[in-house]
C-alpha cells in the first residue's frame, strides 16, 4: 500500500461525495499515480464503514470486470469486488432515476444466493456451487463517478466497483439444474437487441467468478457468509441507458428481467 490513513480518508469522502452528489470527478490515480489495487480495497473498506454506520445493510457481494468484453471495454486486465446493501436494490418492472447517477450502464449477470459460509484462500467452483441455494438472473446498473467513464484499477475498486443498482427477477433455480456454463442470453433496448452473450464469458463460468471473490476476501480477512446475495460480473458489455429508456433482459432457462429508466 501507498496510501496513509489520511490519504484514505480523504478519498473515501472524495468517493462518497461523488457517489450522494451524483458528480464526476477525476479518477483518484491522477493525484495518487502509485496507488495499487490494495489502497483501493482500503478507501472501499472505509467507505463501507461509513455506509454501514449509517445504517445501510449490507446484503451481499459483486464481482466486477470478469468478461474478457467488459475488461477491454474499460482498459483492465483483471476482475475485481465490490459490496452491495440493501437500498442499492430496485423492483423488477420499476422505474429507475438517472438523475441521481452520473453515468448509468446496464448488463446482464448471474446472481447467487448462498446456503452455507464460504471462505478462502483456496476456494474453488464446485465449493461455491456446494454452497449455493439457487441462482437467479439479474440486472446490475453500474455507475462510474469518473469523468468520461475513465478509470483504472485502483480507482474502480475505490469507488466500489461501480456499484450503483441492482434488479433480480425472472425465475431462481437450483445450481445443480442448470449448466451455468452456457446459458444464453440477450438485453433489448426499447425493444431492439444491443447485446448477446453466454455465461461461459464470466471466466469460463460464473461460479469461478464466486470463487475468486470469496478468495479477494480472504486476502483482506473476511468470509462471504450464509445468505449472501452476490452477482457474478457482466456477461457482455456496459449498456449506456437514459431517461426514456426500456430495458429487457432474457436469460436461457432463468427467465427474463425488466426495467424502465426516468430523469
Amino acid at each position: 500500500m501507498t496510501l496513509t490513513p489520511d490519504d484514505i480518508v480523504r478519498l473515501c469522502e472524495r468517493i462518497e461525495g461523488a457517489q450522494a452528489r451524483a458528480r464526476a470527478i477525476p479518477k483518484l490515480t491522477d493525484e495518487y499515480p502509485n496507488m495499487t489495487s490494495d489502497d483501493g480495497y482500503a478507501v472501499q473498506h472505509a467507505l463501507r464503514k461509513r455506509f454501514l454506520a449509517a445504517g445501510r445493510r449490507l446484503v451481499g457481494w459483486k464481482a466486477g470486470l470478469t468478461s474478457r468484453a467488459k475488461m477491454i471495454q474499460m482498459g483492465v486486465n483483471a476482475p475485481s469486488i465490490g459490496f452491495l446493501t440493501a437500498d442499492m436494490a430496485r423492483p423488477e418492472s420499476s422505474a429507475i432515476k438517472t438523475s441521481d447517477m452520473v453515468h448509468p450502464r446496464v448488463e446482464c449477470e448471474v446472481a447467487f444466493v448462498t446456503k452455507a459460509q464460504l471462505q478462502g484462500p483456496g476456494c474453488t467452483r464446485q465449493q461455491v456451487l456446494d454452497a449455493t441455494d439457487y441462482v437467479l438472473p439479474a440486472v446490475e446498473i453500474i455507475d462510474s463517478r469518473f469523468a468520461g467513464f475513465k478509470f483504472d484499477m485502483p480507482s474502480v475498486i475505490a469507488d466500489n466497483g461501480s456499484s450503483a443498482r441492482y434488479v433480480a427477477g425472472g425465475r431462481a433455480r437450483y445450481a445443480a439444474d442448470l449448466d451455468l456454463r452456457t446459458l444464453g442470453v440477450v438485453m433489448e433496448k426499447n425493444g431492439e437487441i444491443v447485446a448477446t452473450g453466454a455465461s461461459a464469458a464470466v471466466l469460463g463460468h460464473p461460479a469461478e467468478a464466486i470463487a475468486m471473490l470469496v478468495n479477494i476476501l480472504a486476502e483482506q480477512g473476511e468470509v462471504l457468509p450464509a445468505g449472501s446475495f452476490v452477482m457474478s460480473g457482466g456477461i457482455t458489455e456496459a449498456i449506456a441507458v437514459k431517461p426514456g429508456d426500456s430495458i429487457v433482459a432474457r436469460f436461457q432457462e432463468l427467465g427474463s428481467v425488466s426495467m424502465r429508466f426516468i430523469e
